[in-house]
């Protein structure tokens, strides 16, 4: 205890240069202690709307009347999502019943038929996109509060409809599951963010703070080594130093934790691109709070205490200014096997084994990031030294003489400088890796988008109106035919209702249609294998006209109608073509879908979704190869990215400006002395640059080699279809060419005009 109070007097009394340093370390603390509880706060935040999601749907618990399975007295509900861009818009339809009503979250009552409420946000979309009111049938009557919205920049809506209004309606009890149906990010992709995080923010971080603790390492070790001299005991002397690290990382806790409150509340209210919350939800918890309290200063308490481990052991050594033992081996340790994962990794993708088990390269492959990022800050040193001997031999230049030996003798010195900005080139190859393998999950690459109506239910009118909705390509209908004899291969087949005109109004390519007899499709991207039916087969179609039933028999030509399809998406999926004129006059499909085709670019196929909308609000519409879940996952999960780049960059800024700022302070001295010997200003601004450039020059070297092979082994493991990208490559290496011109301009003002002989007046 008389230690920590010893450390806690030399803290307040050893002159204005030692205050100055530890508001320094203070201030990095708190940047760090910031950053560390928003990376903290981000599975809270994602929890907390998953929990408002699953509060809010729909749900029906049977009771003593049975309400779940008939009757009129449970209420109603049917809920509808359309993709609105890259957003989805969620619609839920409610009818009362004759029993108890549920009260929806965010809303004071059950709405009425006619009633709208709608999101905040909506209700502004609306007042931009007054067509977009089509999907809403009723008059809007208020809003939805926080209680019954994920986020706020939601779109859902409550409508209030007649109960025989709502024909495919669900009923209903209450709301309220235990569980979200789509939860604001699955758990492969949450998974994505927290290999990302560790990578680019929880790694910098450690090292970050592990500088900040390290600050005016030389003076404190001279100051330590002073206090073994006089008695103190070799713990003693490390509880000192770990006093003063502890007492800064605590205060710089307490500062980060209510920075961070502050950047929560004005944050939540901008928001960040595709992800915004409430204020309430980046609350931190409990166990965040006592991580940031307790594990930042426990990190300090170690670093402190080993760093004053040579003063401790060996104080005339220090005191002396002895030269330190070079850097041991043992540094390479975690970059060898971290190389050999990902190395693996690339390797078995080269040679088309890419593997796909996931449980173990889930494990592997945030194992193998972290030994690489870890390796890389460990073994600069111990690669710095080697290095700068052997171009200390062979320059002749003085100023690479001086900076090589310099770090030669003290190697972690420059490379404290540089760490942080050899890890944010390192973790600018991994976030790259990551925007890569969502790319080929979001991308749509198709000219065409399909959607699909079902027209069951759905009255003549009603289909013609679809028919006929401006911007699109074509339509067909697609029925399921039922097999009548048992030697057929499947029990149904699909058959599409079409002429000629409408299948080349969808299809890059017809063939020789004939429209006026039945014929088997072969689809020529993938081949005859895709078709089911066999010639001479039989089939059953069942048709209906009001109340009259009708059964047509169909028999399987042999022959064949070639076409191509779309690349990657399939207009037709049926097996057999039926012209519209061999079917019943007034008679239409039992069971069937209507397929329409439209151009994909955004603003069509919002238009086609709103007139869609506009003919039946209820009806359900399947775009094909639209999934707005993913999609409104993708841009969560890129936001989140975006905000770990950002914090690193804030990171290894910091990391550079802080061990900067100790170097120009430490180097005075040394300085001072080679200026008193002739050394003339130019020359010891050269050798101040080299000093930082040539080490930094190796880290990012191995940074960007190290960074791609990480980058291609996660693209190898994540299953997709891109395992190198070379497109990447020039941009990693402007960041490297960028963070070598800020590292030697940042070490020319440790040179100054005027010389201070008082600086080495001891020496």
């Amino acid at each position: 205890m008389k230690e920590l109070l010893l450390g806690l007097r030399l803290l307040l009394g050893s002159g204005r240069g030692n205050r100055v340093r530890f508001l320094l370390m203070v201030a990095g603390g708190a940047v760090g202690v910031c950053c560390l509880a928003f990376v903290l706060a981000i599975p809270g935040i994602l929890n907390a709307q998953d929990a408002r999601q699953a509060a809010r749907q729909p749900d029906c618990v049977s009771d003593g009347h049975h309400l779940c399975s008939s009757g009129d007295r449970a209420a109603l509900g049917l809920v509808r999502t359309d993709p609105y861009g890259s957003r989805p818009f969620t619609r839920v339809f409610l009818a009362r019943g004759t029993g108890p009503v549920p009260t929806p979250p965010g809303l004071r009552a059950f709405p009425a038929p006619g009633e709208v409420f709608v999101s905040p946000r909506l209700h502004d979309v609306l007042k931009k996109e007054p067509g977009l009111s089509q999907l809403l049938p009723g008059k809007e009557r208020g809003r939805i509060s926080a209680q019954g919205l994920a986020h706020p920049d939601e779109l859902y809506a409550y409508v209030g409809m007649k109960r025989g209004e709502l024909k495919d309606g669900s009923r209903m009890t209450r709301f309220g599951m235990s569980y979200a149906w789509y939860p604001t990010v699955e758990s492969s992709a949450l998974d994505i963010v927290r290999f990302t995080l560790a990578g680019v923010v929880l790694l910098p971080l450690a090292v970050f703070l592990a500088v900040c603790a390290r600050l005016s390492a030389a003076a404190r070790a001279r100051r330590l080594a002073a206090l073994r001299l006089l008695g103190v005991s070799r713990k003693g002397v490390q509880r000192v130093n770990a006093a003063e690290t502890v007492a800064a990382a605590l205060a710089g806790a307490v500062l980060g934790l209510g920075g961070y409150w502050v950047v929560n509340q004005v944050v939540s209210r901008i928001g960040l691109p595709g992800f915004k919350w409430f204020p309430s939800d980046g609350s931190l918890s409990w166990q965040s709070v006592f991580i940031c309290l307790v594990g930042c200063p426990a990190l300090a308490w170690f670093v402190g205490r080993l760093g004053a481990r040579r003063a401790a052991a060996t104080p005339l050594e220090v005191r002396r200014s002895a030269v330190a033992k070079p850097p041991a081996k043992w540094g390479l340790l975690p970059l060898v096997p971290g190389l050999g994962i990902v190395t693996g990794y690339c390797v078995l993708g080269a040679t088309g084994h890419a593997p796909r088990d996931t449980k173990l390269s889930s494990i592997l492959m945030p194992m193998a990031v972290v030994l690489v990022g870890t390796g890389l800050v460990l073994a600069l040193p111990l690669l710095s030294r080697v290095l700068a001997r052997r171009i200390a031999r062979w320059t002749q230049s003085l100023s690479l003489g001086l900076a090589m030996r310099r770090n030669e003798v003290e190697p972690g010195g420059a490379l404290r400088v540089a760490t942080g900005l050899v890890l944010l080139v390192y973790a600018a190859s991994l976030v790259q890796g990551v925007l890569i393998e969502l790319d080929q999950v979001s991308r749509n690459v198709s000219p065409v988008q399909i959607y699909s109506v079902s027209l069951v239910r759905m009255s003549a009118g009603q289909q013609r109106a679809l028919e006929n909705i401006d911007g699109l390509r074509g339509h067909v209908v697609e029925v399921r035919a039922e097999a009548e004899s048992d030697n057929a291969d499947s029990l149904s087949t699909t058959a599409l209702i079409a002429t000629c005109s409408q299948i080349r109004a969808i299809v890059p390519d017809a063939g020789a249609c004939v429209g006026d007899r039945l014929v088997r499709l072969v689809n020529q991207t993938v081949g005859d294998y895709d078709n089911v039916t066999k010639p001479g087969e039989s089939y059953s179609l069942p048709l209906a006209k009001g109340g009259d039933r009708r059964l047509v028999h169909l028999r399987i030509p042999s022959e064949n109608l070639r076409y191509h399809d779309w690349p990657g998406i399939a207009a037709l999926s049926s097996s057999v073509l039926i012209p519209p004129s061999s079917l019943p006059v007034g008679y239409r499909p039992a069971n069937a879908d209507l397929t329409l085709v439209s151009d994909s670019d955004p603003e069509t196929v919002r238009h086609v979704l709103d007139a869609i909308g506009a003919v039946d609000p209820t009806i359900e519409v399947r775009p094909h190869g639209i999934n707005v879940d993913a999609l409104r996952q993708v841009d969560v999960v890129k936001t989140l990215l975006a905000v770990g780049m950002v914090l690193g960059l804030i990171i290894g800024v910091a990391a550079y400006l802080v061990a900067a700022a100790d170097r120009a302070v430490e180097r005075r001295s040394q300085v001072t002395a080679l200026a008193l010997l002739g050394a003339r200003p130019w020359t010891l601004r050269a050798v101040q640059v080299a000093q930082v450039v040539v080490p930094l020059a190796v880290g990012l070297v191995l940074a960007v080699v190290a960074g791609k092979a990480a980058e291609s082994s996660y693209l190898v493991t994540g299953g997709g279809d891109i395992f190198w990208d070379g497109e990447g490559v020039p941009l990693l290496i402007a960041c490297a060419l960028g963070a070598v011109v800020v590292a030697a301009l940042g070490s020319l003002p440790l040179v100054g005009r005027r010389i201070d002989p008082e600086l080495i007046r001891r020496d």
